[in-house]
Formats: C-alpha cells, structure tokens, sequence
C-alpha cells in the first residue's frame, strides 16, 4: 500500500511538472456524475454516494485553486433529476444545502446560482440567495452552482428576459428580430458577464452533455473520464489538464 502511494505520488509529481508553465484554463465546467453508482459498488445507501460526490467537491476545488483556475461551474442537480423519488430528492437536497454552508465558510470563493429556484424547496433557495449575495474577502475563485439546472431552459429564460426588457424599453419586436445576435442573447444566460468554459469534464464515462451549458460550450474542449465522481483523484485531474493544455483549440476555423 505505501509501494502504491508513492508511486502515486511519484505520477502526481510528473503530471504537475508537465504542466509548469502550460496553459491551464481560466473556466472549467464539471458534470459530477457517478454518485449512485459509486455507492451500488460497495452496497452503500444512495446518499452515501451523493455525500462522497459532495466532499469530492470541495477537494476538487482544492485542486483548482492550487492551479490557478478562475471559474469552476459545478453541475450538481438538472432538471431531468427532479422526476427521481422525493425520498431520494429529499435527501440530496439536503447534502447540497450542507455543501453550500461549506462553501459559505470559505472567504475566499464567491458563488453564483444557476437553475430555476422554484424547483427547489424554499430553504435550499433562500441558501443559494444568501451565498450568491455574498462578497468574499478576497476571491480566488468563482464557483457557478448548478442546481435545478436544465440547459434547454435557461435559453428558453435568456430569450424570455431579453423580450420582456426590450419591451420595458419600448423597443419594437419586429426591430428586435432583424438585428438580434448572438451577443444579444449572451448577455441574458446565467452566467452573463463570465468567460465560457476553456475545458468540460465529465466524470462516470458517459459521453454527452445532457444539457450542460449547451449555448456556452459552442468552443469549449471536452474530455471524458472513465472515473466516477467520488473516485475521482488529483491525477484523473491533472491528466484532464494536461490533455487540454495539448489540444490546439479552433473557434470555428
């Protein structure tokens, strides 16, 4: 077992060293997949599974700001999960509360909401209203929460919001439609004002977005690990890293 750590250390080390001075992206998107199944692995109760998700969390943003990434944002419930049972539901809404209450304690990260706060039950929402509306004593880094999140939605709710605001503004909707642009949507998603994401990581081995940051990962790099959340380890991440860092990124060139 020791022969094993410090080999692992050992691999650690050079994963860290090939990145000295590599590019290293300023947003990451995560898709924390896995949780259920990394507890029917060892027999565990579901909710051990979400808890060992939610702890990896909290290391894994560890592991961001060691390396200097600016923005991290979590995909922690979408929508589609709603519709698992209330005992189920219930029970991860409460760990995603504690997990807040633990980013709380941090003075250093700052937090923004994503999703829609009325799929929530009310002390969960009024969480994420008070964390949002912190401002840290020094950010090193900007985590997006993701809950009750669905992709497909929040360009339905960016569209909406730019419509009602044209209309506040007394602009003309037929104006509206000839001249709208990308920008222009952009600028009413949820994480308006943000850089969107250089890298997309999805633990579990699966494949696909699932609603993930669909308008925003037009040019983001994806990679996919085999790994499931809970068992996801620095090196997993660092082998992320280090893929990225040899990709040569094209935005629709």
């Amino acid at each position: 077992m020791e022969f094993r750590g410090f080999l692992y250390g050992f691999y650690e080390r050079r994963l860290l060293s090939e990145l000295a001075g590599g590019r290293i992206p300023k947003h990451i998107g995560v898709m924390v997949d896995g949780n259920r199944r990394w507890a029917k692995q060892f027999n565990a109760p579901t909710s051990q599974g979400h808890q060992a998700g939610a702890d990896k969390i909290h290391e894994f943003l560890g592991w961001c700001q060691e390396l200097g990434v600016n923005v991290v944002t979590l995909y922690m419930l979408s929508t589609d999960n709603m519709s698992r049972s209330s005992e189920e539901l219930d029970l991860l809404m409460g760990i995603i509360a504690n997990t807040l209450d633990r980013l709380d304690e941090d003075a250093n990260i700052s937090v923004h909401a994503m999703g829609a706060p009325e799929l929530l039950p009310d002390y969960l929402a009024e969480r994420l209203n008070k964390l949002t509306a912190r401002t840290p004593v020094r950010e090193k880094i900007h985590v997006n929460v993701a809950v009750g999140y669905g992709g497909r939605r929040e360009i339905v709710d960016a569209v909406r919001e730019m419509l009602h605001d044209a209309v506040a503004k007394g602009t003309d909707i037929s104006v509206l439609a000839d001249s709208l642009s990308v920008d222009d949507i952009s600028r009413f998603l949820y994480t308006r004002g943000q850089p969107d994401p250089d890298l997309v990581i999805r633990t579990s081995g699966e494949q696909r977005l699932s609603g993930f940051l669909m308008w925003q990962s037009a040019y983001s790099e994806f990679y996919f690990c085999e790994a499931l959340w809970p068992a996801f380890r620095k090196v997993d991440f660092l082998r992320a890293l280090r893929d990225y860092a040899g990709r040569q990124r094209r935005f629709g060139t």
